[in-house]
């Protein structure tokens, strides 16, 4: 059955033609986000969700879609949507955060010239037929220095434009790299130099908790007296209150804001203030970014609806097309390794080790990480996938580490997981085989070669002749099919194991039959999703 998308916002007829002519079914209902009741109702029969800024994501409409994968926002902003509740429900949220960079860097710069010359205020007047030359003095922006707070996909693209206009740039950017400072031609320095130095201020950050009120007042207090600031990344950054009264005083000669602390933005302390720019939340609305995010979106939906690939995720790895087909056994094979200790573990864990060796090492192992971790939690959860899994495990304060090496052994690559508790560490490991099935290969490092089943039934006993007969004579007796049959030990008359795939769940009274036969210290029937 084709997967179905839901589009509750204004989408282009261009994105809604991707979405049918690759295979998705659509739904088009653009007025729709409107009404959350009327949205809360429907949610329930889509895989998809595609969506701008009108419609509001919230907890409440999230407990009712229950066949939710993915919420598509076409556009960088995703304040419209609860996050948390999408991780905790399962759901992937993307973004497109590259389809208006140009249009809101070009925005920033547009504002930068309007505030430097007073093209507003100047319009404004000559429209009403005044004349005032004198009046509107404006500044270069050539040869004066521009301070970018992060300096990132935006950002960057304001850097370059501004080189272009013949100003100094310098840029605060805790993840800019000096050498990446230096092919982008400007200089990184900290907070307080670009602060004291800069001409010109303009902010390219997210709102997190690190950047809100990134200029408070007490970082404005530190400006350079005569300065202009822009803000056209997002509301929060800037103390209002504080700038307006700088604005006030002359020590901030203007400023420039398309988005606000509350929006929309019917009131604000800097309206009204000379030499102040205000546009209402501009910076992606141009015909070719509103274009280019609604494309983006629909192109991502349908590649992940149909091929598992991820882009642009916010709360789970990115995932290519080209990887999702090259890594989809592995994937397998990883939550079946956290199926088997998951099922294996009945005390609290503390930590999940996990070790990727030869080509898996490679490969995206983010991903991997979080098919590991929902394989461990699904017993618990049965609801938790690769999305939910990692929220799970912070809220259980679960630590997970990974560590990565060559090749070290007879198999091209393999994964090992290590699950610790305060009784016991217990460790599984496995690897894809050329035909593409995932194999477990070693467990409480005991080597094994076992393929994966639906129905597994797990032993350990101590290493004495008659187990494989008394295995074989009970589950034959009683109509249980065995399809394959795996033995290992740790050395001869130490402890061994086996691990038995049969075509159907084994009945309890067989459990109980081979308990009675006082051979085994443990039996554990193991249930893994192998469609």
């Amino acid at each position: 059955m084709a997967p179905k998308v839901l589009i509750s916002d204004k989408l282009s007829d261009a994105a809604v033609q991707i979405f049918k002519d690759r295979g998705v079914e659509v739904d088009f209902q653009p007025d729709l986000g409107k009404d959350k009741d009327k949205l809360a109702e429907v949610i329930g029969n889509y895989d998809g969700l595609a969506i701008r800024s009108a419609t509001k994501v919230t907890e409440k409409i999230l407990a009712q879609a229950d066949k939710l994968k993915v919420i598509g926002r076409a556009g960088i902003g995703t304040d419209n949507i609860d996050k948390d509740a999408a991780s905790k429900k399962g759901v992937i949220v993307m973004n497109t955060p590259f389809g208006n960079m140009i249009t809101t860097a070009e925005h920033a710069i547009a504002m930068m010239f309007a505030v430097a010359r007073q093209i507003p205020e100047a319009s404004s007047s000559t429209h009403a037929g005044k004349w005032e030359k004198s009046k509107f003095m404006g500044v270069e922006l050539t040869g004066k220095t521009l301070g970018v707070i992060g300096a990132g996909n935006i950002g960057g693209i304001v850097c370059d434009r501004a080189r272009g206009l013949k100003m100094k740039v310098v840029a605060y950017d805790p993840f800019l790299g000096e050498e990446k400072a230096q092919k982008m031609g400007v200089e990184k320095v900290e907070l307080d130099e670009l602060l004291s130095r800069a001409d010109f201020i303009t902010l390219h950050v997210p709102y997190t908790e690190q950047t809100a009120n990134i200029l408070s007042r007490e970082n404005l207090a530190k400006t350079k007296p005569g300065v202009r600031i822009i803000n056209c990344a997002r509301g929060g950054l800037v103390d209002e209150e504080a700038l307006a009264e700088l604005l006030k005083s002359g020590h901030v000669a203007g400023a420039a804001f398309d988005v606000f602390a509350e929006e929309p933005a019917k009131e604000n302390p800097l309206f009204g203030l000379p030499n102040v720019v205000c546009t209402p939340h501009l910076g992606a609305a141009t015909t070719e970014a509103q274009e280019n995010v609604a494309l983006q979106v629909a192109e991502q939906m349908s590649d992940y609806l149909l091929t598992g690939a991820v882009t642009n995720a916010l709360n789970m790895p990115s995932v290519t097309a080209e990887e999702a087909a090259v890594m989809g056994p592995w994937v397998k094979l990883a939550g079946h390794l956290g199926a088997f200790i998951g099922q294996m573990t009945d005390e609290p864990i503390k930590a999940i080790n996990i070790l990727y060796d030869g080509t898996v090492s490679t490969m995206n192992t983010d991903a991997l990480n979080c098919s590991v971790v929902a394989g461990i939690i699904k017993r618990a959860n049965p609801d938790v996938n690769m999305v939910s899994a990692p929220v799970v495990a912070r809220e259980k304060g679960i630590q997970i580490s990974t560590t990565n090496q060559d090749k070290s052994g007879v198999f091209d690559g393999y994964i090992k997981v290590t699950v610790v508790t305060d009784k016991r560490e217990r460790s599984i490991a496995g690897t894809v085989f050329s035909d593409g099935k995932p194999r477990f290969i070693q467990i409480k490092g005991i080597n094994i070669e076992a393929e994966v089943g639906a129905h597994m039934l797990y032993t350990t006993n101590e290493d004495v002749p008659g187990i494989i007969g008394v295995l074989g004579n009970t589950m034959g007796g009683n109509g249980v099919n065995i399809a394959n049959f795996t033995l290992g030990r740790a050395a001869a008359k130490g402890e061994a194991i086996a691990l038995l795939y049969v075509d159907e769940e084994v009945p309890a009274p067989v459990i109980k039959k081979l308990r009675d036969t006082g051979m085994f210290t443990q039996i554990k029937p193991l249930q893994f999703d192998v469609a």
